[in-house]
């Protein structure tokens, strides 16, 4: 049976590593189109949504407190104050060097710790099975998702293999 950390862990470095992947793109574009890169990093979807480097910020913060959460261990703190594609690179170094640390030893018993979070100042507790799968992951890729619209309404050339990444 996969465990916790096989449905976490791997699944957060595969999505942060593709969401590297497009900030390579974002240079190549901006160099072809002879626009500055933190044209496409302060872009939005609407106004009322965070920009791209939010969209990376709020990847990031998923995945980093998710896994501190479910191990019962401390989560790195960023500033959220990433601008450039150099900031985004590196806040994506930073959360995949946390996630390299953690072992699935450090995951065991994770289904049924209790995570209490307060989105939107709503208190909510769940079991961390319930936790990973019913808000975290969706708030994840929500994020990812977002970060690949953005850059797609900007005329990138990504796609559906673009957001998979790379299968090997």
């Amino acid at each position: 049976m996969p465990s916790m950390y096989s449905f976490s862990v791997p699944v957060f470095q595969r999505g942060l590593q593709n969401l590297s992947a497009y900030l390579d793109k974002i240079e190549a574009y901006a160099a072809e189109k002879g626009i500055e890169p933190n044209e496409l990093i302060t872009a939005r979807l609407f106004d009322d949504m965070l920009p791209l480097s939010g969209q990376y910020q709020r990847a990031s913060d998923t995945a980093k407190l998710t896994i501190s959460r479910l191990a019962g261990i401390d989560a790195p703190r960023f500033e959220d104050n990433e601008t450039t594609v150099a900031d985004l690179r590196e806040r994506l170094k930073k959360t995949q060097d946390f996630l390299a640390t953690v072992t699935p030893e450090a995951m065991e018993g994770s289904d049924e710790r209790e995570v209490t979070i307060s989105p939107g100042g709503n208190k909510t507790v769940f079991k961390g099975e319930d936790y990973l799968a019913k808000f975290a992951l969706p708030n994840f890729f929500f994020h990812v998702t977002t970060a690949h619209g953005i850059l797609r309404s900007r005329g990138l050339p990504v796609g559906k293999m673009t957001y998979l990444g790379p299968f090997a």
